[in-house]
Parts: structure tokens; C-alpha cells; sequence
């Protein structure tokens, strides 16, 4: 369908092609809520939203929820699972649109399943793919800037993800907040139903790594690190307490998650190293995963997220990375019709050329770092978590996975 339209593209006008899109959206997703018969009325719908933690926080409600006994479905960045089956979502969007979503609700009902949690995006929102996808539950976690070339300002951003709060109208749901976010009374103000918020501030913390930290006089163990994953914890304990899961089991299902593919996600070996594969594409996940291991002598490897896009991140994670790691190995990640090399540039004029080193092959920058790293050292590589292509010219995709090109080092090593 997008080979289609862009073609069609070259020959219509853009002011009459920007105009119609829109139409062209709603329409089909209103054709594809009616020949799949309205599902999410026939199902309970938890939809997250933020800029960072919508895939961790998916996984730890889905964690929480299976555990109490409940059959859930899932449609995020990392997979779509409808009960006991599940696929890996390799459409580069965290929320598919047009007639995906709706039959996605379809089959959770037919195979009857009690709740679908669904991540749901700015970019969903601008192309009515949330339309029809009426919410119990929805999840604000976090607002930065991000996608601003697309949406044209991060008001524009910001507010694509507040028109979602309206899918709570036709259920009555639950709106679910971030208390520590400048933006949680944006969402807010939008809805006058029923609402909750939670804050990381009311937690007592004893470890980032693994997480372990006393919140409303209970203990909460989890084998996932770093401080953005406790408020991503926190919101899916309020969605549960909500539906009135049991506390035991709210504690088992946040303590049974093991870790969510591509979002920290360390990678055994017997180097006596941490090598970890992250998605931070934004600079606050950026640091925030940097300050996950400030204990250890950091070896990054970063590119940057989208040529053609976001420019003005490149020198801000650049400094991010000169400022955290000891050692920055900068290299390509999804350089659309951009030259990579002109995106490492922009970003190498930030970081001090002694911890500098540049290696276009992305296979190759991470041999290098996990080479140069000593024991006790953590091997970081950002930008790409899950994402199944490195993104190039023309639409072309290139097969991809850091979690096993860093497996094939590994064995190469061995």
C-alpha cells in the first residue's frame, strides 16, 4: 500500500495530497471497525501511550495480567501475541494501521481473550488509527520531544497524543497518569472521568540493578534495571490495582517478567561483561540508560534514529554519550535517503576525540566495543531494540538485529 501511494503521490499536487490524507485515514478505519464489527466494544482495552516506556510498560501489565490468570493480547513495538500466539512486529511502527488494528481486535475476541493491551502512538493518532479502539484503561507514561519534523511542532505531538484520551469517553474508562510529568494535567484536563495518577516519588528505592524498591507497604523485586523502569512498573500496578488484581499477584507478575526484548536487555556471554541492547532513541531514554550502569565503565555504540528527521537530536545525544560513556564508537542506524555519514559528523563534533572512534559497519562497531571492553565493563548499543531493519534509500530495508549480530560476535570470538 505505501509503494502505491507514492506513486500516486507524484501526481497529485501536495497541498490537495496533505488535504486529502486525513479523509483517507478515517475512512479506513472507519470501514475497518465496521467489517470487523466494532471489536473493541466486545473486549477490555488498556491503551498506553508516551514517548518512552509504552513497550516495557505493555509487557509488565501483560506480566502482571497472565499471571492472575487472565488471557491476554498484545499489540506493540516488540510483538503481537493474541493468546498463545504471537509474531514480531516487523512493520517499523509501533501502531499498525487501517484495517490491522481492528482485525487485531477481532481475533483477541474470537479467541477469547479478557483484556488487549495496546501501545498507542502520535503517529497512530495523526492517521485516525486509535479511531473506534474504545479504551477501559489509558496509560500516559512520559512526554518529550520527538517526531517534530513530522508533526510540525511538539505542540502538534503532544496534542495527537492527548485526542487519544477521548477513547475513554464511549466505556467510561480509567485515565492513568504519570504524576511527575509537566504534562500530566494536559491529559487530564481533557477528560472529566474517573482518573489515577502515580509518581516514583512515593517509593522508597534500594536498587536500580536489578530493581528493588517499597512502594505502598509493599516489596517489588524485578530483574529489569534502572530507574525508568520502576515508573514504568508503577503504571502498570495502578492499571492492575484498577481491575482489581490481587496484590500477591501484581508482585509475581512484576518479579516473573525476566526482561523485554530490545529495552535493556542484556545479552549473556562469559566475558565477564554487560552487553546490553536498548532502543533509546530519544536523549532523555539515551541517559537514562547511561545512568543505569554509572557504576561501570561505559562502552557506547550510537548512531542516530532516522535520517531525513529530527535533526536536532544528533548533537544533544552526541553530548549525552560524551558525557556518560567512557569510550563512544559512533556508526550508522536508519539513514533513510540521508547519507550516514553527514548524520555521524553532526554528531561527532560533540564528543572528545580521545573516546571517539567511527565504524559505518554496524556489525563491526559492535565487535569493536565488545573488544575493547574488560571485565566489569558495560557494552551499550542503542537506537535499534528490536527493530528489524537498518532503514535505507529508496525504502530499501536491510534485515537486522542487534541481539544476534551481537550472538554472531560472540560465537566469532569463541
Amino acid at each position: 500500500m505505501n509503494k502505491i501511494l507514492r506513486k500516486i503521490e507524484k501526481f497529485i499536487p501536495k497541498r490537495l495530497y496533505r488535504l486529502g490524507q486525513p479523509v483517507y485515514h478515517f475512512l479506513l478505519t472507519f470501514v475497518g471497525a465496521i467489517l470487523y464489527r466494532f471489536p473493541a466494544k466486545k473486549i477490555k482495552v488498556i491503551g498506553i501511550t508516551g514517548t518512552k516506556g509504552k513497550s516495557t510498560t505493555t509487557e509488565i501489565i501483560n506480566s502482571i495480567f497472565e499471571n492472575a490468570g487472565h488471557k491476554t493480547a498484545v499489540s506493540g513495538t516488540i510483538r503481537f501475541k493474541v493468546g498463545d500466539k504471537e509474531s514480531p512486529n516487523k512493520y517499523k511502527m509501533s501502531m499498525p494501521g487501517r484495517f490491522f488494528m481492528q482485525k487485531f481486535l477481532s481475533d483477541a475476541v474470537k479467541a477469547g481473550c479478557d483484556f488487549a493491551i495496546i501501545e498507542m502512538t502520535s503517529e497512530g493518532s495523526k492517521q485516525f488509527r486509535h479511531k473506534f479502539i474504545y479504551t477501559d484503561a489509558f496509560v500516559f507514561t512520559n512526554l518529550s520531544p520527538e517526531h517534530i519534523e513530522n508533526h510540525g511542532s511538539f505542540e502538534n505531538y503532544k496534542n495527537a497524543k492527548i485526542k487519544m484520551v477521548d477513547n475513554l469517553k464511549y466505556k467510561k474508562g480509567v485515565l492513568i497518569v504519570n504524576e511527575e510529568s509537566e504534562y500530566a494535567n494536559d491529559f487530564l484536563e481533557r477528560y472529566d472521568g474517573p482518573a489515577k495518577g502515580f509518581s516514583i516519588k512515593k517509593t522508597i528505592i534500594e536498587s536500580i540493578s536489578p530493581i528493588q524498591f517499597c512502594f505502598d507497604k509493599s516489596q517489588y523485586l524485578s530483574q529489569l534495571v534502572g530507574e525508568f523502569n520502576i515508573e514504568n512498573i508503577l503504571a502498570a500496578i495502578t492499571v492492575a490495582e484498577h481491575f482489581e488484581i490481587p496484590i500477591e499477584k501484581i508482585i509475581e507478575g512484576v518479579s516473573s517478567l525476566k526482561e523485554v526484548r530490545g529495552r535493556a536487555q542484556f545479552v549473556p556471554n562469559n566475558l565477564g561483561i554487560d552487553i546490553v541492547v536498548d532502543y533509546a532513541h530519544t536523549p532523555d531514554s539515551l541517559e537514562a540508560i547511561y545512568k543505569a550502569f554509572s557504576n561501570k565503565r561505559i562502552l557506547g555504540v550510537l548512531g542516530n534514529t532516522g535520517g531525513g528527521r529530527d535533526k536536532w537530536k544528533r548533537p544533544e545525544m552526541a553530548k549525552i554519550a560524551n558525557k556518560h560513556c567512557d569510550q563512544i564508537i559512533l556508526t550508522d542506524e536508519d539513514p533513510y535517503d540521508e547519507d550516514p555519514e553527514t548524520i555521524v559528523q553532526e554528531m561527532m563534533e560533540e564528543i572528545d576525540g580521545s573516546k571517539l572512534e567511527i565504524e559505518m559497519d554496524r556489525k563491526k562497531a559492535i565487535k569493536k566495543a565488545i573488544m575493547k571492553a574488560c571485565s566489569g565493563d558495560a557494552v551499550i548499543i542503542t537506537g535499534k531494540g528490536t527493530d528489524p531493519y537498518i532503514m535505507r534509500a529508496n525504502g530499501e530495508k536491510e534485515p537486522w538485529s542487534d541481539f544476534e549480530k551481537v550472538n554472531e560476535i560472540l560465537e566469532e570470538l569463541n
